[in-house]
């Protein structure tokens, strides 16, 4: 219905005299080049990526000599964090491409669709070492040497332990809300942007983590092995157990990549909030064609149609609208049309509100 009631209360409203305007014209000009926020995520990329491949070298030698699968799965896997992280460190490089009359918005997804490439190299890479896995233990003629591999093993654990800690971001220090769709405002002010994280830089910690995890597995295995030699079984039983649990490790990237891709609503914003909050503008009657969807993780976009009185100021509703979305929501664009009111829009199939999930 055009006429719902707010489904809870409001924060308090700013009075309109301390109301900041937030208009394109009004706000300075966004710097050229990459934000603080991602020239610490292109380093942080650029550190993990260095450490990975001297570790990786090291982890290739290491499992030829010591003929185990573990480390060598290991490796592979450190392998596929290098192309994911050059594919993030590029994709960084072209979400700073200035939009075009084709690419209107830029091309900031480039980041989410990087994040899904580092995804899917994951669970290709771990299907081949599964299937040889299996294959070693159907067949069981391999031979393992136990010292080599508890050696390499360890210096795998300490090369994914220092990745994770280059990779590390902070959690968001907000309060987004923990149920999910509800919304808690910001307390910091206006325009204050979601750090949610870098995308690249969650994948490919994320990415590291479930490498850390097998790297774990694999030094418990060459312990066994080392002083067990009988039961060389751990050394592919290692590598089942954890890269199932690597792929286990890309389910909270895949759901917000996906989250992203399908034009779903920012994860830290309600629905009904976001009205609520436009029908509490004086003047503003009604809302419909409300969309909130995200390019990034921390770019979020609204647009709506605002129906208003007759007797309202258009530029006075679309400059409080527009502060109040930047304010309490921290949308970094909004796009949103003044109406007149009419009554037959309370009939109107295309003006309803869309059904819950």
């Amino acid at each position: 219905s055009l006429f719902t009631e707010p489904s809870g209360p409001l924060p308090e409203e700013p009075k309109p005299a301390e109301m900041p305007l937030h208009h394109c014209h009004r706000d300075p000009m966004p710097q050229a080049g990459l934000t603080p926020e991602r020239l610490q995520a292109q380093r942080q990329l650029c550190a993990a990526c260095a450490v990975c491949c001297v570790f990786m070298a090291g982890e290739v030698v290491g499992g030829y000599l010591a003929h185990s699968l573990a480390i060598m799965t290991d490796a592979a896997h450190l392998l596929a964090d290098v192309g994911s992280m050059m594919g993030s460190l590029f994709s960084l490089w072209l979400s700073t491409r200035p939009a075009t009359r084709t690419m209107t918005f830029g091309w900031h997804r480039s980041e989410t669709l990087g994040a899904l490439a580092s995804v899917v190299s994951l669970w290709m890479v771990t299907g081949i070492l599964l299937y040889l896995a299996f294959i070693r233990l159907l067949h069981s003629d391999y031979h393992i040497e136990g010292g080599a591999m508890l050696l390499t093993a360890s210096i795998a654990v300490c090369a994914n332990l220092l990745m994770a800690f280059v990779l590390h971001q902070a959690g968001p220090p907000h309060s987004h809300g923990s149920r999910g769709a509800e919304y808690a405002p910001l307390e910091e002010g206006p325009g204050e942007p979601l750090p949610l994280g870098n995308t690249s830089v969650r994948a490919a910690f994320v990415h590291v983590l479930g490498d850390l995890l097998q790297s774990l597995g694999v030094l418990a295995a060459s312990v066994l092995i080392y002083f067990k030699p009988q039961y060389k079984a751990a050394d592919p039983i290692s590598t089942f157990l954890f890269s199932i649990c690597a792929l286990g490790s890309t389910a909270p990237t895949l759901r917000d990549v996906l989250r992203v891709l399908m034009e779903g609503s920012p994860r830290s914003v309600g629905f009904e909030p976001v009205r609520d909050t436009l029908l509490s503008v004086p003047g503003v009657r009604a809302t419909h064609e409300l969309h909130l969807w995200s390019l990034t993780l921390t770019y979020h976009v609204a647009s709506a149609h605002l129906a208003i009185d007759s007797t309202a100021d258009p530029e006075a509703v679309l400059a409080e609208a527009t502060s109040q979305l930047h304010s309490r929501f921290g949308f970094s664009s909004c796009a949103l049309q003044v109406e007149q009111y009419q009554p037959e829009m309370a009939q109107c199939l295309r003006c309803r509100e869309p059904p819950q999930a």
